[in-house]
């Protein structure tokens, strides 16, 4: 996927998924469990689109095309399994993975930008990740990596899917369809993205900042 398809994709989601709904019916609830799956799940596939999908989810779900609690319930478990499996990569095989500083399909700073970010909020970083494009995908592999205790690791897990899924899922729902939202969906999907986008943006700065002091 080129980088305008890309793009289009992201800021036209809803356009695409209702297409899906119209034509293929019960199938959109596999595609969006396939999605969050593999955005959590797979270390390379962290472009998918996590938070605009569910608010985007839920905004369809409002218009009658899905049952917006069975798509809450689906979305919490492709999530949750999504992470079990990337913590079980990461400590089967990330130490081998990142072995380089550029690996072909992996990029060595998205692993480190997620240490830092484990160094800075410890545990709850499977929570707080959760809201985070590229440190969601990530946490769960570092996790893995750093041989945390699964029955923590997967508490902070659920945790994380049931607030991450629920909010923006029903935010979709219940705002989604208001005149100005619809109106603009694709400025909201922007917004979305970018104020998921902020924590990295910031860690990132912050990051350069030290370094430059340090420097």
């Amino acid at each position: 996927m080129d980088f305008a398809a890309l793009v289009d994709l992201l800021l036209h989601l809803d356009r695409h998924l209702v297409w899906v709904a119209h034509n293929y019916g019960a199938w959109i609830y596999a595609l969006l469990f396939l999605i969050v799956f593999c955005e959590t799940g797979l270390v390379a596939t962290p472009f998918l689109p996590g938070d605009s999908l569910l608010f985007v989810a839920g905004t369809i779900a409002a218009a009658g095309a899905m049952d917006v609690h069975l798509v809450v319930i689906l979305l919490i478990v492709a999530a949750v399994l999504g992470d079990t499996v990337n913590y079980w990569i990461g400590k089967a095989v990330g130490p081998r993975v990142f072995h380089e500083e550029r690996a072909r399909f992996f990029r060595k700073e998205y692993l480190d930008r997620t240490h830092r970010f484990y160094e800075r909020h410890g545990g709850k970083t499977i929570v707080i990740a959760r809201f985070v494009p590229v440190i969601r995908t990530f946490a769960p592999f570092v996790a893995g990596i750093g041989t945390m205790d699964y029955r923590r690791f997967l508490l902070f897990n659920v945790t994380g899917a049931v607030l991450w899924v629920t909010s923006l899922t029903y935010a979709g729902y219940f705002f989604g369809n208001l005149p100005w939202v619809k109106a603009n969906l694709a400025l909201v999907i922007l917004g979305i993205i970018l104020l998921s986008i902020s924590p990295g943006i910031f860690e990132y700065l912050r990051h350069r900042a030290q370094s430059s002091r340090a420097g």
